[in-house]
């Protein structure tokens, strides 16, 4: 496992814009596949965007497709989330993940993924 610190959360309008950060512990960062989720009170965790351990292939959920972005750095050990066009619907708290085992390249399901952030709040008023 490994320790990951979410920011970048915060309130804002409908149609701003907000880049979300993970930061990574751990010397094999670049071979992690990472994830994003997000959870509303009362909802089960949902699944936003992953990136493949190479970085090569990126999945989304249809919800954010054209609208969210999932990038590294791994110079950083750093995973990022863009969001863009950002709607009141997207209000939840969003959870950065990772996969520290070998096997499948990337993963869209909470199973997949052995460790996790503790979230930081996104609210997107009307």
């Amino acid at each position: 496992q490994v320790q990951l610190v979410e920011s970048g959360g915060g309130l804002v309008q409908a149609g701003a814009s907000l880049r979300l950060s993970c930061a990574a512990s751990g010397r094999r960062f670049s071979g992690y596949a990472m994830g994003w989720f997000r959870r509303t009170p009362g909802k089960e965790r949902e699944f936003v965007a992953a990136l493949s351990r190479s970085g090569g292939a990126t999945y989304y959920a249809d919800s954010v497709k054209g609208r969210f972005t999932i990038s590294r750095d791994n110079a950083k050990n750093t995973v990022y989330l863009q969001m863009n066009s950002l709607k009141p619907e997207d209000t939840a708290v969003y959870y950065c993940a990772a996969n520290t085992q070998s096997g499948l390249s990337a993963g869209v399901t909470a199973p997949f993924y052995d460790s996790w952030g503790q979230g930081t709040q996104v609210t997107v008023s009307s």
